[in-house]
């Protein structure tokens, strides 16, 4: 099949690329790298700024672009927005690509409608990014969100694009259990794509103390819940200063955050998630020891019975901090839980294996 992929987040579109091309398909994927992340892609759609020349340029080179988005067999979109555009400036594009190729399908991987629904009914999860339990968390990133993606023209694109789309694809649980109650019909959940050939899991040598790390993107720090875990690691190395370091990534291109989590043994994740998302699943696939979302729903949607790689915390500093000390205290349980990361992400998570799901998916619409 001729396929393309539209818009990157962490990296799902250029390795399921890849995935596709080892299985026979032709594969374009087009994006902006996921801005300051700078992913991998053959054609490049980043805007430099949004200033007006800039805008113009941007404009000017999305008109010469798009005429060869024609006649491809499957179009993915990361997102309903998936160019660095408005939302009301995203329903001609979408149509275009609506009009000129075969089957068009959405991804469920980040920030829409849906998503943030769910998070805001305080029943669809005990805890997310938008409520803990009963409760609604209130912060500055949150009100922004709900503006643009549940009040806003961000969250009416989505609901014309889901409802127009030859089907979606959910990334994670959560994303699963925001689309399941409208679009069950069109709904189906296929894990995020590793590619397993170009990882290598890292020794743990015996070093004498456990290395944390942790990324930070200072804009997000509060809603994913970075703040908390910081703080947590923070007082864990300066308790047991001879037993434990920290390894900070503050918001640095792929390669280099890739060179940093290669040297450590624990990684710490998204507080408020239920799951593993590419990142999480990278250091797994490394063989580093994940604190973060492991709760029984990630488990279940993929079959899991026997593996339990993840240190999962709950959504508060002192658990996150206990779970750490754990580690601490007992750093020879990593070398088992760095092998059960790994056979995680080769039984579930396999680029080839996600792939071949796709191209069921796909066809079967």
């Amino acid at each position: 099949m001729r396929i393309l992929l539209l818009g990157e987040y962490s990296n799902v579109h250029w390795t399921l690329g890849e995935g596709l091309r080892a299985l026979g398909h032709e594969v374009t994927v087009a994006s902006d790298g996921d801005y300051w992340k700078d992913y991998h892609r053959d054609i490049d759609l980043k805007r430099k700024s949004l200033g007006k020349f800039d805008t113009l340029r941007y404009l000017l080179r999305l008109a010469r672009t798009f005429p060869t988005f024609k006649g491809y067999d499957v179009v993915q979109i990361i997102n309903p927005v998936f160019l660095d555009l408005s939302a009301e400036k995203m329903y001609p594009f979408y149509r275009y690509l609506r009009r000129h190729n075969k089957k068009l399908f959405m991804g469920a991987f980040g920030m829409d409608y849906y998503w943030v629904k769910a998070g805001l009914d305080c029943q669809t999860f005990r805890y997310s990014d938008f409520n803990m339990g009963k409760e609604l968390r209130h912060n500055a990133d949150n009100d922004i969100y709900i503006a643009d993606w549940y009040e806003g023209e961000k969250g009416r694109l989505t609901q014309y694009v889901a409802n127009d789309c030859d089907g979606i694809i959910s990334g994670l649980y959560e994303y699963d259990a925001s689309y399941r109650p409208y679009f069950a019909h069109k709904l189906t959940f296929i894990p995020f794509p590793i590619n397993m050939g170009q990882v290598t899991p890292i020794e743990h040598d015996g070093h004498q103390k456990v290395r944390f790390f942790i990324g930070v993107q200072k804009t997000r720090s509060e809603y994913k819940g970075t703040d908390i875990m910081l703080r947590a690691l923070e007082r864990l190395v300066a308790r047991y200063p001879d037993r434990c370091e920290m390894v900070k990534a503050e918001s640095v291109p792929f390669q280099q955050y890739q060179q940093m989590m290669n040297t450590s043994d624990v990684m710490l994740d998204q507080l408020y998630s239920y799951t593993p998302a590419m990142n999480a699943l990278l250091a797994m696939a490394k063989g580093l020891v994940v604190v973060g979302g492991g709760e029984p729903e990630n488990y279940e949607i993929l079959h899991e019975q026997e593996l339990r790689p993840i240190i999962n915390v709950q959504p508060n500093e002192e658990d996150v901090y206990h779970q750490l000390q754990e580690l601490v205290l007992h750093p020879e349980r990593i070398p088992e839980l760095s092998r059960q990361s790994v056979e995680y992400i080769r039984r579930h998570h396999d680029h080839v294996k996600v792939a071949r799901e796709y191209i069921d998916f796909w066809t079967s619409r």
